[in-house]
């Protein structure tokens, strides 16, 4: 293991994700859960919206200004699973630069709409920088003794190390970039490495019903 600092990490995410402010309104994460149990009662979008919170074990949860966006991932599971993840469990993945970032999400949002057979449109993305500051597995420099964990599209070996890992405490995993070279990503496990999460802006990835040929900040303007 290793200590990352990484100030900041930087994740990118659908913007038709809201943030769930719930969490930033709970001063103590031990309250969490029975905040959202006592205002679920009465809101069913807030319930959908707060997700699976019996997923985060109570001493990783956190609570506050940002936090909303770290535990979001941990709290909404992928159905089909992810690279370090077998679906059973949610995982906040960052990278160490925006361009990796961008990368990353870029193939992803293309596999996607190829497989849905999305005509072209506008994607919508945020921006999110967070503080990731822990002890992971880092992984990162091995690719050539790891050729199973960093296959491209066989999440097989990865998802079952991830899995291991998180069972045994893991806090996370630092790893080289498959869709960026030279590029770093994190797969954080538990929220409580991460800190001083906000939003800083909007992109857009123009899709043209093959692939996303472009990419550009989205601005308001005075």
């Amino acid at each position: 293991m290793r200590r990352v600092t990484w100030r900041p990490c930087i994740r990118i995410v659908p913007s038709r994700f809201p943030p769930v402010s719930l969490f930033e309104r709970v001063a103590d994460p031990d309250d969490v859960e029975a905040v959202i149990a006592v205002e679920s009662l009465t809101n069913e979008r807030l319930r959908q919206e707060a997700g699976e919170i019996a997923l985060v074990a109570p001493e990783d949860r956190v609570s506050g200004a940002g936090s909303s966006y770290i535990m979001a991932p941990f709290t909404h599971r992928a159905p089909g699973g992810s690279r370090f993840s077998d679906g059973t469990f949610g995982v906040y993945y960052a990278a160490r630069d925006e361009e990796t970032a961008i990368a990353e999400t870029r193939y992803h949002r293309e596999r996607f709409m190829r497989a849905t057979e999305q005509p072209r449109m506008e994607l919508d993305m945020r921006v999110i920088t967070a503080t990731l500051d822990g002890l992971l597995h880092d992984l990162r420099g091995r690719r050539a003794m790891l050729p199973a964990i960093y296959h491209l599209d066989n999440y097989a070996a990865p998802s079952a190390l991830g899995r291991e890992l998180r069972a045994a405490g893991s806090m996370g995993i630092a790893y080289d970039s498959v869709r960026y070279d030279g590029g770093q990503c994190a797969a954080v496990l538990r929220p409580r490495v991460l800190s001083r999460c906000r939003q800083t802006r909007h992109l857009s990835y123009l899709w043209d019903g093959e692939r996303i040929t472009y990419v550009y900040e989205k601005r308001l303007r005075e």
